[in-house]
């Protein structure tokens, strides 16, 4: 059986996506997506690369994903199921990369600093 598979990342949170013909299955970590991603907005990110090429139904998505919390999770999911799409018809390259779907966010969280209690808040500041 053909299938088209990539790895998405997005803060700590790595997802390993797999595409199979089929008739628009969704499976996240053996539970079906609206189980697993429990807010609607989480679930419009991670069909956008679907909507926008107009594949809804002729893929089925199974998702290994790991790290990080939902949103990074569903941010990682939408960035493979891109970067697989892009394996499947490299014609869609244009309209998802013009839409951001390809670029990797770089946005991490920032180090907590010594001396401080958070990675910018400081501790109050006393004259005497």
């Amino acid at each position: 059986m053909q299938y088209f598979d990539a790895i998405g990342r997005r803060k700590n949170a790595v997802a390993r996506v797999r595409l199979t013909p089929g008739t628009g299955k969704r499976i996240i970590n053996t539970n079906v997506m609206k189980q697993y991603l429990s807010r609607e907005t989480l679930e419009m990110l991670v069909e956008q690369p679907f909507k926008l090429t107009n594949l809804t139904d002729k893929f089925d998505m199974k998702v290994n994903v790991c790290g990080g919390g939902l949103s990074g999770q569903a941010g990682a999911i939408r960035h493979g199921i891109s970067r697989a799409l892009v394996k499947y018809d490299e014609e869609l390259k244009g309209v998802l990369k013009k839409n951001g779907l390809l670029t990797r966010d770089p946005r991490m969280v920032e180090r907590k600093k010594p001396g401080q209690p958070k990675a910018r808040k400081r501790f109050q500041f006393s004259k005497r």
